[in-house]
């Protein structure tokens, strides 16, 4: 399937740029059209010319190029290269290129031809095993995996250092493997489908300065929605007030309270062919907010009753209308989980239902990892171990493949 594609090979600065030339080679010999884009740092392991002579095209190292003090601007290379192709991968990516993409710089040729791309990127990270493992590179690990980007994650063994563990490039042909199920669409199970997701807290107001909500901080739904986008789902995400960055490719629509919610997820959910409910929507709500923020010497005796209506109870009415959907709710449990994740499994008619509780450690809001148990009506259970949230996306979606299909 990699014959005829069109493929930008980007080449970062690390001791494993050796290796690239093997992927080039290997790429070109299956009928791939292959365009090596280096950094500066990049030459400094490996010549243009080894790259330019396997691959048979001019290599990009310089946003300008020219010599005797001309300078030939490339200002469009970016863009037609970002249309021209089908996929783009970059191998070795050193710790200082993640950490340019994940900001958004474009300060080299390489980092701006990523802002330019139209298809999938896939990243082969390399370094030295406590780079890899620090804390900032592991975030910038996380955040693209979040944006959608395929990330293959360093092979452990001895490293240039002389040290031993997680660092290595994964070998070429592992890469090649991986862009070619990447182009054939291996990763992209859920093409044609349509997946709704519910994400981050609700905020029912008091005045118009205070609110009843609750600590989600939407990583888990938000997670899930780049998931299946990038798995080749048309996804709507349905998200209440959080910050955080729309995954690429995803519809959004932002709501703040839980009607507000639910009149969006029941007006998109007849087109959807899954729905996933991982919102933390509140029970209830004021009856009577005050139009006007509430001074503190209103209050008679220094004290407030606030009055309480129950909250539309979104799942248990999609569980009431589906007819084809798949339908997954998350259980927040603090006692007697399992039994309670089950009983609102059978009671809201829910296909599957994901438990977690926060005082597990790494589990809970505003983490960006999770500890939970999958149930399903067919009374299997699976308790899975402490993973990063993007990771659990795509292992929750892997259930709803099945259930589909």
């Amino acid at each position: 399937m990699l014959a005829g594609r069109h493929i930008v090979v980007g080449v970062t600065g690390g001791i494993a740029a050796y290796k690239c030339a093997v992927l080039v080679r290997e790429l070109v010999k299956v009928g791939a059209e292959v365009q090596v884009v280096m950094t500066r740092a990049a030459t400094q392991f490996i010549t243009p010319l080894t790259f330019g002579t396997l691959s048979r095209r001019d290599v990009i190292v310089e946003m300008f190029s020219g010599s005797g003090g001309e300078s030939t601007p490339q200002w469009t290379r970016h863009i037609e290269l970002g249309v021209w192709a089908d996929v783009m991968v970059i191998a070795p990516a050193s710790a200082n290129t993640v950490a340019k993409i994940t900001c958004g710089f474009a300060d080299n040729f390489l980092t701006t031809l990523v802002l330019a791309l139209r298809c999938p990127l896939i990243l082969a990270p390399s370094m030295d095993v406590d780079m890899w493992r620090n804390s900032t590179t592991q975030n910038n690990v996380r955040i693209l995996k979040e944006r959608g980007y395929h990330v293959l994650e360093p092979e452990t063994g001895e490293l240039a250092s002389g040290l031993s563990g997680a660092g290595r490039m994964p070998e070429p042909e592992t890469i090649l493997r991986f862009v070619d199920s990447v182009l054939t669409g291996a990763h992209r199970d859920l093409t044609g489908k349509t997946i709704l997701v519910t994400a981050g807290p609700t905020q029912e107001p008091i005045d118009p300065v205070r609110y009843i909500g609750n600590r989600s901080s939407g990583k888990m739904g938000f997670a899930l929605a780049a998931a299946a986008a990038a798995r080749g789902a048309t996804v709507t995400l349905v998200a209440g007030p959080v910050d955080r960055e729309t995954p690429r490719g995803v519809r959004r629509i932002d709501v703040m309270t839980a009607r507000e919610m639910n009149e969006a997820v029941q007006r998109e959910f007849p087109a959807a062919d899954a729905v996933v409910m991982a919102a933390a929507v509140a029970d209830f709500a004021p009856t009577s907010p005050s139009a006007s923020k509430i001074k503190r010497g209103s209050l008679a005796k220094g004290s407030m009753t606030i009055n309480l209506t129950q909250n539309p109870d979104i799942l248990k009415s999609l569980g009431e209308r589906k007819t084809r959907q798949i339908l997954v709710g998350f259980a927040l449990e603090t006692e007697d989980g399992p039994a309670n994740a089950l009983q609102k499994l059978t009671s809201k008619n829910i296909d599957l239902i994901v438990l977690n509780n926060p005082h597990v450690e790494g589990a809970g809001f505003g983490s960006d990892t999770n500890v939970v148990t999958v149930l399903g009506r067919d009374g299997a259970t699976e308790n899975l171990p402490r993973m990063a949230k993007v990771d659990l996306a795509h292992v929750i979606l892997d259930r709803v493949v099945r259930l589909m299909s």
